[in-house]
């Protein structure tokens, strides 16, 4: 069911893991798709060539999403070659695990920049084209360690729940405006961050899950289809949490 026909989206880091699946998913639905991300060209090229295959416009575009002039200009393209924008996305992460007495400075503002001042840079810069329409959703990606906090993760900790903070406040600016702004909170996923940790690792974290197992990027991409259709209209301000049971 092409439930986004004729919606516009964008999802920041959308060349590997849960990006690329929820532009799949987008893509699958309907919905005209542009997705950034910032090295991985030849899984870019990929995920390009998977939505043409289903027959949905794509496009692509290199870039830092913490560098708030190209989420401004990425933006403004989408709308110069679509006409709109219905759907953002912000999805690109990333992690500088260490305990904070060694974590460095550096470590600190990378995870800041990267994950919360992107969200930042790219609601801003959607604001005005979704304002003009009376119209649009944004969905931003935390995670449950933006809830209950996770030893070693401090700085992507803060920077998941400053996301919701910025989800809440922002849909009480938008909401008069027809805009709904939401976030998703995965736990564990199989994705390439989450290959980094050790078999035992892995298997602790799992055995907290209620539905023992890890989530697939695709149940996560279904939930953010979800919040992008007419069907979650009247929510906003929310972050759904997308865990298995985690953190009951």
């Amino acid at each position: 069911m092409r439930t986004l026909e004729h919606k516009v989206a964008l999802v920041t880091g959308g060349s590997r893991g849960i990006g690329k699946a929820i532009a799949l998913e987008l893509a699958g639905a309907g919905a005209r798709v542009a997705f950034t991300y910032r090295q991985a060209s030849h899984e870019a090229q990929k995920v390009l060539d998977d939505i043409r295959a289903k027959g949905s416009e794509v496009v692509a575009f290199q870039s830092d999403a913490a560098v708030h002039s190209q989420a401004k200009e990425i933006v403004e393209k989408v709308v110069a070659q679509f006409g709109r924008l219905d759907i953002l996305v912000n999805n690109v992460g990333t992690t500088r695990d260490g305990l904070l007495m060694r974590m460095s400075e550096e470590d600190w503002d990378a995870v800041i920049s990267t994950n919360l001042k992107s969200v930042f840079n790219f609601a801003k810069a959607a604001c005005r084209p979704m304002v003009s329409q009376r119209s649009g959703k944004i969905i931003n990606m935390t995670s449950v360690a933006g809830l209950v906090g996770n030893a070693g993760q401090s700085n992507y900790a803060a920077s998941k729940a400053g996301i919701i903070g910025f989800t809440k406040s922002l849909a009480k600016e938008l909401g008069s405006r027809n805009i709904q702004v939401n976030a998703v909170a995965p736990g564990l996923v199989e994705t390439d961050l989450t290959s980094k940790l050790t078999d035992d690792q892995k298997k602790v974290m799992v055995e907290a899950i209620p539905l023992q197992r890890p989530a697939k990027p695709e149940e996560i991409a279904s939930v953010v289809l979800y919040l992008s259709s007419s069907s979650s209209d009247y929510i906003t301000g929310q972050v759904i949490t997308v865990d298995g049971g985690m953190v009951l």
